[in-house]
């Protein structure tokens, strides 16, 4: 394959957490000059070698308003975002900045994603199986219907980002899930959103283990598969990957075209993670939702060899085929202070599972959390031999922030 050499540069705009980090590290190893940009002088992905210039965000100022002279000024070719409210304001703008492709999804596919109603609609449209859900209304008699409902649920909002502001203002915390054992326990958590005058989505509590199947879109097909289960999250009753693992691509392969037509019905181009709950002895998977944008497990992927962002790039910038050869390599990634968390969380409240789940065995988990060091096959979302400044950068701003 022939290619310009010097490759054209990217911008990556979030380098702040292991994702943008794990972008620059895997853009700059196939020779891309990767300019990054962070909103703190302790941006991981800023440290790194692969990083060829960082870039401190302006602060209080709209992606407009400077976005654009940064990519004049850089020459960059393509520009690739991490979170989820830069993706929001990126689809506002031209998917073309002069010679620069801004590799982010336009704001009408990115509503589907964001929205779990319309994506459970979109799920059941190409015959996967999802929660049952009911979305509460102000002026609903929610006592009758809750006496319906079989326990445990789950409340989780419809369109997170929609709702960030509005709790802000109304003083509530955001939860990204909670729980509720009986009709009595849901109307009470329900109460308390009712001044915000929206509720969130409640859904019937599903078993099984967190799985993720990964895909890479471009022109209705995938270009790059992988998929994984998480092993640990944190919090302990659910919440963000801590340990997951590689999951053959050999298995899974029917519930892996369901995801993949669900991503083309959707019209979804770029990556997206589609994060089922899977139950191995019944074999179903139930939709949890899609991740439109660079998962937080990515790390994983990336030191397996499935190298989204690369995939990503070279097929926007440098117009090159899918390379149907892709194969990745059996791994697990840990996020270690996380993970490190979990375990504390257990040792205090073995409990705290929930959901009528089984408590854990504060002795178990001590020797599975202290065994991850010694397996060979265990990479880490930051830590890395050959590029192990952003640890150093991750550590100095914890300590300044517990300083502050």
């Amino acid at each position: 394959m022939n290619r310009p050499h010097p490759l054209p540069s990217a911008i990556v705009l979030g380098v702040d957490t292991a994702i943008g980090l794990t972008v620059v590290r895997e853009l700059g190893r196939f020779g891309v000059p990767v300019i990054g940009i962070g909103r703190s002088a302790y941006s991981v992905g800023g440290a790194s070698r692969y990083c060829t210039r960082f870039v401190l965000r302006p602060k209080h100022h709209a992606l407009a308003e400077w976005l654009p002279d940064l990519i004049a000024e850089t020459a960059a070719a393509a520009l690739i975002s991490i979170s989820e409210g830069d993706l929001l304001d990126l689809a506002a703008l031209p998917d073309t900045i002069g010679a620069c492709r801004v590799l982010t999804p336009r704001r009408a596919k990115l509503d589907i994603v964001l929205d779990k109603l319309k994506t459970l609609e979109a799920a059941r449209s190409v015959g996967i199986r999802t929660p049952e859900s009911w979305q509460p209304r102000i002026g609903e008699p929610l006592a009758e219907r809750a006496t319906t409902l079989a326990y445990p649920v789950v409340l989780k909002w419809s369109d997170p980002p929609a709702m960030f502001a509005r709790l802000d203002a109304a003083g509530l915390a955001f939860e990204k899930a909670e729980y509720a054992g009986t009709p009595d326990d849901l109307l009470r958590r329900l109460s308390r959103y009712e001044a915000l005058g929206a509720y969130p989505l409640v859904q019937s509590w599903v078993g099984g283990y967190g799985f993720g199947q990964m895909l890479m879109m471009a022109d209705g097909a995938a270009r790059l598969r992988f998929q994984h289960r998480r092993v640990r999250e944190y919090p302990a009753s659910g919440g963000v990957s801590t340990l997951c693992a590689t999951v053959s691509a050999d298995l899974h392969r029917e519930q892996m075209a369901k995801s993949e037509a669900l991503l083309a019905a959707i019209g979804w181009e770029g990556p997206a993670m589609v994060e089922y709950r899977h139950e191995a002895a019944t074999g179903r998977y139930w939709l949890m939702e899609i991740n439109g944008r660079f998962w937080g497990s990515l790390p994983l992927a990336s030191q397996a060899g499935a190298c989204f962002a690369w995939e990503q790039y070279r097929h926007a910038v440098l117009g090159e085929p899918a390379d149907a050869t892709i194969a990745y390599r059996p791994r697990r990634a840990r996020y270690a202070i996380p993970d490190t968390k979990r375990l504390v969380q257990i040792l205090r409240d073995p409990d705290i599972a929930g959901a009528g789940r089984p408590p854990f065995s504060r002795w178990r988990e001590a020797a599975a959390y202290l065994a991850e060091f010694l397996n060979p096959r265990t990479g880490y979302y930051i830590w890395s031999w050959a590029d192990p400044k952003p640890l150093l950068r991750d550590v100095t701003g914890i300590l300044a922030k517990l300083k502050r």
